[in-house]
């Protein structure tokens, strides 16, 4: 298993040699640092812990200070759990973006942008009402979300898609291609679109 920390960038787009373009996506890749190696022997199961952007020590809480002792101080730090048995790293040992390589398929994770409260039509992909037949103000109003006597009993069932705030949520994409790797500059090219905004934290597991 592959596992490194990286910040969005920007989008740009990336021709093969056959001149075939695809819309990428580049990140700062790492370095990241090994500052916990987890063992089901003593925590119960196997996992990796990385530390990822170095800070000033008073921006640490004093717990987070002990707990990465002489490895360095860290702004972030994420967990990753192998899926498969395979040989864990040494504490203290150093990952950068040379660990993929073109053609590598990867799964990332981040937060998606924040798009605030809306309305059913943006946030359900709702159809909405018709223009016409007597409809005044109501193309993109919800409809029946209940009520009545009919299957809920006369309330709003649980988990009825209604309006309210979207975006903002932990998103994984699966299936992206490495396309290009600068292990020196600790950049990652990678296909399509991904999760967040410019500057936003990533997760790429490989």
């Amino acid at each position: 298993m592959k596992y490194l920390l990286a910040t969005k960038e920007y989008m740009t787009q990336y021709f093969a040699e056959d001149g075939t373009l695809t819309p990428a996506t580049v990140l700062k890749a790492g370095p990241v640092v090994i500052t916990q190696v987890k063992t089901k022997e003593k925590d119960g199961y196997e996992a990796v812990q990385v530390g990822y952007k170095p800070v000033a020590e008073r921006k640490l809480a004093k717990a987070q200070k002990g707990h990465f002792k002489d490895r360095g101080l860290f702004g972030v730090s994420r967990e990753f759990r192998p899926k498969t048995k395979m040989e864990l790293p040494a504490l203290g040992e150093t990952i950068n973006a040379g660990v993929f390589a073109p053609g590598d398929t990867v799964a990332v994770t981040a937060t998606s942008k924040g798009k605030g409260f809306q309305g059913v039509v943006k946030r359900h992909k709702f159809a909405g009402g018709s223009r016409t037949h007597g409809q005044k103000h109501s193309e993109r109003e919800p409809g029946a979300i209940g009520g009545g006597g009919g299957r809920a009993g006369g309330r709003v069932a649980k988990g009825i898609r209604m309006a309210g705030r979207m975006g903002g949520e932990r998103v994984t994409v699966r299936n992206l291609k490495v396309l290009a790797v600068d292990a020196d500059a600790n950049v990652l090219l990678i296909s399509g679109a991904l999760p967040g905004v410019p500057g936003a934290l990533v997760e790429i597991r490989g």
